[in-house]
Order: structure tokens, then C-alpha cells, then sequence
């Protein structure tokens, strides 16, 4: 395995369309298409798939966070660009690569933050609802606009969007394309948090470092697995599984350092084996 210091170079170097950068376990994710209202075109597509199937793979990454240069998170994607690449299967992604929408391919095991200002429309919304925290700064102004470019959300949202908000709460939005702020995002349970404008990285960028560091990762992934067994499938089948999860868990190296750490009054080193 390389040294902390190249993994952070090959990073920084290889992408075009994002700035993707190591700080201790948390791989940072900057969407750098400013100019452009961050729209996704093919090419940031493709990094952001790549970079997120780099983080699921690398173990001695623990969290990652997407957020985005400029004044918007992102208006979704760039259709006049992918317009004619749509059906060309660019979304369809094999089983080992990470799909940003968590629709097909790879799923993720590994924690996953979001932070959003200014414009999150369309796709960028449909991130939001694949990740396990979002913190939104309160200038943020939300659209699932899809159904005005003669379009339906394709990214997860027909289901994920109604799961979360309720049938009554989704429709009003995803039938209209109508925006909506901040606190009406918080209060459909879109966001985890709001925050002053300008404020969200340092936010979720605290929870991240939090995750990484005070947080067992062979937990951290058996509790994802759990969730979204319940959310995803159903109720009953997650319930008959908990247990299922602990013999591993009470026989790994990060249980006896967990107990150790609370006999020694320390905060605990966990290996993530």
C-alpha cells in the first residue's frame, strides 16, 4: 500500500472535472466546474464514479465528502452535452464501479457526506438522497425539474424522494419541478442539517473527521448494511438479520480495542479488522 502523501498526489492528478484530495481518512470530493453551475457533463460522470469506487477500495479511507466549489452545488446535468449519450448505457454502471446514484453497479459500503449551497436541482438532489448525511447551508434552493425538460428523475428520487418526504410532500415537487428552500428541505427530512451560508463544508467536514476517527469501520459498514436492508427491502427481513451481524463484530480486533480503550480510559485506535 502507498504512503498517505502519494495516495494524496495520485488524487489531485488524475481528475479534470473534480478536485479529489486526502486529509487523514476522509477522502475530500470538490465538484470544479464552477463556471458551468457544476453541471455534470460525461466526464465528471465518470470521475466521480471513479473516485468514489477509489474510496470504497481503499481501506485505510473511512468517510468520504462531496461538496462543491463557486456559489451552487449543482444545477444536475448537463443535458445539452449528454443528450445523445443518455441511452448510450453511461449510467449503467458494472458491479465494480460505484454508481453515484446508487442505482446500479457496486453498492457502497462506506459512509458517505454531502454539502450543499446555492442551486441543488435534479441529479444533484438525487445525490443528496444516496448519502448518508447532508448538511445544507441556508441560501441552498432546490428543483427536481425534471418533468419541465419533458424528462422523470432517473437517479433515484421516484423512489427515495417519496420514501423519505411521504407521497403528499414529494408529489406537490416532483410532478411540478417547483423550488423549494432550505428549511422546506429540512423539514421533508432531506437535509440532516441547515447551517449559515458559507458554513456547510466546516460542518460536514467535522462529522466526516468524527466518523473516521471515533467510529469502528467494520461497524460503521454492518449498521449501512443494516439501514438500508430495512429501507431498501423491508422492515422484517433487516430485523431477522441484526444478530446475524454481532458474531463477527464481538469476534474482530476493533471489539477487544473498543473494550480495551473504555478500560483505559483512552480514545480508541480502531484498524477496521
Amino acid at each position: 500500500m502507498t504512503s498517505n502523501n502519494q495516495d494524496k498526489a495520485s488524487f489531485q492528478t488524475d481528475y479534470v472535472r473534480l478536485n479529489v484530495e486526502q486529509k487523514d481518512s476522509v477522502l475530500l470530493i470538490e465538484l470544479n466546474r464552477p463556471e458551468k453551475y457544476n453541471a455534470f457533463d460525461s466526464l465528471m460522470i465518470q470521475e466521480l464514479s471513479k473516485a468514489l469506487t477509489e474510496y470504497e477500495q481503499r481501506d485505510e479511507l473511512r468517510c468520504a465528502l462531496l461538496y462543491a466549489r463557486g456559489e451552487n452545488f449543482t444545477t444536475g446535468l448537463d443535458l445539452i452535452e449528454l443528450q445523445d449519450k443518455v441511452l448510450s448505457g453511461i449510467f449503467d454502471y458494472p458491479n465494480d464501479c460505484i454508481d453515484p446514484w446508487g442505482v446500479s453497479g457496486m453498492q457502497r459500503t462506506k459512509p458517505y457526506v454531502v454539502a450543499v449551497q446555492g442551486l441543488c436541482f435534479t441529479a444533484g438532489i438525487e445525490l443528496m438522497l444516496n448519502a448518508d448525511i447532508v448538511i445544507a447551508s441556508d441560501d441552498s434552493r432546490f428543483a427536481q425539474m425534471e418533468v419541465q425538460r419533458g424528462l422523470m428523475p432517473f437517479g433515484g428520487a421516484t423512489i427515495r424522494f417519496v420514501q423519505t418526504a411521504g407521497w403528499q410532500k414529494a408529489m406537490p415537487y416532483l410532478l411540478t419541478g417547483d423550488r423549494f428552500d432550505a428549511a422546506t428541505a429540512d423539514a421533508m427530512g432531506l437535509v440532516s442539517q441547515v447551517v449559515p451560508k458559507g458554513e456547510q463544508f466546516a460542518a460536514a467536514l467535522k462529522i466526516a473527521t468524527q466518523i473516521s476517527s471515533h467510529s469502528a469501520p467494520l461497524a460503521v459498514k454492518r449498521l449501512l448494511q443494516s439501514a438500508k436492508q430495512g429501507t431498501e427491502q423491508d422492515p422484517k427481513t433487516a430485523f431477522a438479520n441484526v444478530l446475524g451481524y454481532l458474531p463477527d463484530l464481538f469476534l474482530s480486533q476493533d471489539f477487544a480495542e473498543g473494550v480495551a480503550s473504555l478500560r483505559e480510559k483512552r480514545p480508541a485506535q480502531f484498524q477496521g479488522k
